[in-house]
């Protein structure tokens, strides 16, 4: 047990080593998404943007509206999201409306 405790240290510790040359310049890629705006747009905002960015919530591809209502529910049973009841509809329906492939399940 202690030379995984040293091991796990060790590790942790090595990445306050890593360094950047003076000057070098380091660049963030910036990928813009597309956002369709339109009815549910407010309570995707109030809802899922505050802990994910719009493209982790696109990157899926068209889904069905049961995959999207799904993966709703998954936000608030799993990870405990606050979603109000009424919003749960509302964001299904963005979704499917605005990044769905038509069909029902």
């Amino acid at each position: 047990m202690m030379k995984h405790l040293t091991l796990l240290a060790l590790l942790t510790a090595s990445t306050m080593f890593a360094q950047v040359n003076k000057g070098e310049n380091i660049a963030v890629p910036y990928i813009a998404y597309d956002i369709k705006m339109g009815k549910g747009f407010a309570e995707v905002q109030a809802n899922c943007l505050t802990c994910h960015s719009f493209g982790y919530m696109i990157n899926q591809g068209p889904q069905s509206r049961e995959h999207w209502h799904k993966k709703t529910m998954k936000m608030i049973t799993h990870f405990k999201a606050p979603i109000n009841e009424k919003d749960i509809k509302i964001i299904t329906n963005y979704f499917f409306e605005h990044y769905g492939n038509g069909k029902l399940n």
